[in-house]
C-alpha cells in the first residue's frame, strides 16, 4: 500500500498572494512616520521634566539664600560697610562679622563668617545688588530714605536673579529674588 502526497493549489483567480513592492513601502513609511512621531514626544518630555527638575532646583537654592541672608541680617546689630556687591555685618555678638560678597565673574555669592569658613551661597547668578536704607519711608511712596551711612542703616534691600545652561541653550531664568530685610536688633 503506497500512500503518494499530492499538492492541490487553490485557485487565485488570476491574482497573487502576499505583499507587492508598493505596499511594502507604504508600510514602510507608516513605521518610519510613528518612529519619528515617538522619538520627537521623547525628546521633548525630557527636554521638559529636565527643565523642570532644574526649575525645582533653581527654586530650592534661591530660597535657601533668602532665608540665610534673612536670618544675618535680621539677627546682626548693624551695617559694619556695604556696597552694591558687597554686605558686612556686624553680628549680635557686636564682635563678629558676616560678609556676604557677590563676584560678578564668578557668578556666585559667598558668605564668610569672621575666624570661620567660606560658604557659596549662590552659584550661577546673573546679577545681585544689595541697597541700605533707613526705616521710614518717604511720604507717599513705598520707598525708604536712603542712609548717611552705612552704621545707619537699618533696611537691606536685596535683589538678584539666577540661571543655568541646559543642552547649550540658557533656560530656566528664574524670576528677579528681591526683599526687603529689617535689622531686627538695636545695635550701637
Amino acid at each position: 500500500m503506497d500512500f503518494k502526497t499530492t499538492f492541490i493549489s487553490p485557485a487565485l483567480n488570476g491574482r497573487q498572494v502576499g505583499f507587492a513592492l508598493v505596499e511594502a513601502w507604504i508600510a514602510v513609511g507608516i513605521t518610519s512616520l510613528l518612529l519619528v512621531v515617538v522619538a520627537s514626544f521623547s525628546d521633548f518630555s525630557g527636554r521638559s521634566f529636565v527643565a523642570l527638575l532644574n526649575y525645582v532646583d533653581l527654586d530650592d537654592v534661591n530660597r535657601i539664600a533668602m532665608d540665610r541672608l534673612t536670618s544675618d541680617v535680621r539677627q546682626a546689630s548693624r551695617v559694619q560697610t556695604a556696597s552694591s556687591n558687597v554686605l558686612v555685618l556686624i553680628d549680635a555678638d557686636g564682635a563678629s562679622t558676616i560678609t556676604y560678597s557677590y563676584s560678578p565673574s564668578q557668578r556666585m555669592l559667598t558668605r564668610t563668617r569672621s575666624g570661620g569658613a567660606t560658604q557659596t551661597n549662590l552659584t550661577q547668578c546673573d546679577w545681585l545688588t544689595f541697597n541700605i536704607r533707613q526705616r521710614n519711608s518717604i511720604g507717599g511712596t513705598y520707598d525708604l530714605y536712603p542712609v548717611a551711612t552705612a552704621g545707619t542703616a537699618k533696611v537691606i534691600n536685596v535683589s538678584w536673579s539666577c540661571s543655568r545652561t541646559i543642552f547649550g541653550r540658557k533656560e530656566n531664568t528664574e524670576s528677579v529674588q528681591t526683599a526687603r530685610i529689617v535689622i531686627r536688633k538695636q545695635g550701637t
